[in-house]
């Protein structure tokens, strides 16, 4: 395996470091943005005990503000429920804008890298097939290893190229897909804390499919 890769030249160090900052942001956001860390189950329906229990206030509050990505957006609505359903609101879609930012940290990187990977192969297909035709040019078909050296090169970065950027244009749509559907189902609570507050409807506190 080490010998192939030598065999792509110096750019597939580029192309290598690109894979292991993709392979490091694809098992960071697995962890961060699991469904109970951002949406924690039954989080609504705890909030709503504290909240006729007299209880979230102060530090209970901070608590639920920093535990996960959808206590923030309820601590917002929260903070700002005295001032009517409008400004709470309002609050909440603020905080929302910030959480789904965090949400998205490094995708962006993530899909720079599944986008430049397969340019960095088709450089080094580019410049393994020029030192191909060098060799030729220089008198070297009698020499088939000088020729497939510059061949090999061409293959190599290529397959390297493709062999990195398919893993990390996956795990980009698949991550931004995750954020959406999390977006939604935190959007949806928050909502529900809403109308609990100011409406005038009977609200379903129980997490769907709990």
């Amino acid at each position: 395996m080490w010998e192939m890769v030598k065999s792509g030249g110096w750019l597939m160090l580029p192309l290598l470091l690109a894979s292991t900052l993709a392979l490091a942001i694809i098992l960071e956001r697995a962890w961060t943005l699991r469904s109970r860390r951002v949406a924690p189950p039954h989080l609504l329906a705890d909030v709503w005990t504290q909240l006729q229990a007299g209880e979230l206030q102060g530090d209970a509050l901070r608590r639920l503000k920093d535990g996960s990505p959808l206590g923030t957006l309820l601590a917002a609505g929260l903070i700002n429920a005295r001032h009517g359903r409008a400004i709470m609101k309002e609050s909440i879609e603020d905080a929302a804008s910030v959480v789904i930012h965090e949400l998205e940290r490094y995708l962006s990187l993530l899909g720079t890298i599944a986008l430049i990977s397969p340019l960095l192969g088709l450089l080094g297909t580019v410049i393994g097939i020029i030192d191909a035709f060098l060799v030729a040019s220089s008198g070297g078909l009698g020499d088939p290893t000088a020729l497939a050296g510059g061949i090999s090169k061409a293959l190599v970065t290529t397959a390297g190229g493709i062999f990195v950027a398919i893993p990390a244009m996956i795990m980009h749509r698949y991550y931004l897909r995750h954020i959406i559907t999390l977006t939604v189902r935190m959007e949806q609570q928050a909502v529900k804390l809403v109308d609990m507050l100011h409406g005038d409807r009977e609200v379903d506190i129980r997490e769907e499919g709990a």
